[in-house]
């Protein structure tokens, strides 16, 4: 039997700017499951970030419900979702956002660390994480010391090290060449599915999307899925 991990009822999300009023999501509803690989495309300005960000409960629809594993976030407390965030999603983003004074293998520890566990624990995990994306030999390296595709990799270590439900992945592969953007992808997938969790990631390569079991293009507001 198939899990549900994400739930979306009747989403909407608007902006207010310049006294325009701009409709990203208009009554989207959308099952995630666990296990489950979705890519979104879509034009530039679409909405596929915001789309996101409420996934990650960075910020939150101005009508509609979000379940996450039969949970509704909004009825919790900050510091009960902070936790959530921390422990149960990941994220990986096209411009890395590590620690530019810490090591690689400190900027993968860093969410077990904030999550109260042991810093040995936390080193041997993310040294495991790091040699298995192909960067054992890179564990005390800077981010400035490393290729945007080592850096990427540094990204992915990061967001899988606490082992979560949920991957969230905005143009992972936005600034890699093609080969090094296949090769990122592949890890995304595969690490994803060796933690039975779930992927959701954005990007402009269709051919990097159709490696997700669904692709689904945001136009007007709604989710059409592409064959």
């Amino acid at each position: 039997m198939t899990e549900n991990l994400l739930k979306l009822i009747d989403i909407y999300k608007t902006f207010h700017k310049s006294g325009t009023r701009i409709e990203v999501l208009r009554g989207v509803n959308l099952q995630i499951n666990l296990k489950e690989s979705i890519a979104i495309v879509g034009q530039s300005g679409s909405g596929k970030s915001t789309f996101l960000q409420l996934l990650g409960f960075l910020d939150w629809p101005t009508k509609g419900s979000i379940e996450f594993f039969g949970h509704t976030p909004t009825s919790m407390s900050k510091s009960r979702i902070d936790k959530l965030r921390n422990q149960e999603i990941g994220f990986i983003f096209q411009f890395h956002h590590l620690l530019p004074d810490h090591s690689a293998l400190k900027n993968v520890m860093m969410p077990l660390l904030i999550a109260g566990e042991h810093e040995r624990k936390a080193r041997v995990r993310a040294a495991e994480l790091l040699e298995k994306v192909g960067l054992k030999d890179r564990l005390e390296h800077r981010p400035g010391e490393l290729s945007g595709g080592e850096q990427q990799r540094v990204a992915i270590a990061r967001a899988l090290i606490a082992k979560p439900k949920l991957v969230l992945a905005d143009e992972p592969t936005g600034n890699l060449d093609p080969h090094t953007a296949t090769s990122i992808m592949d890890l995304l997938l595969s690490l994803t599915e060796e933690l039975e969790g779930s992927l959701v990631t954005v990007t402009h390569n269709l051919e990097l999307a159709k490696r997700c079991h669904r692709v689904l293009r945001l136009q007007k507001g709604l989710f059409t899925e592409d064959i």
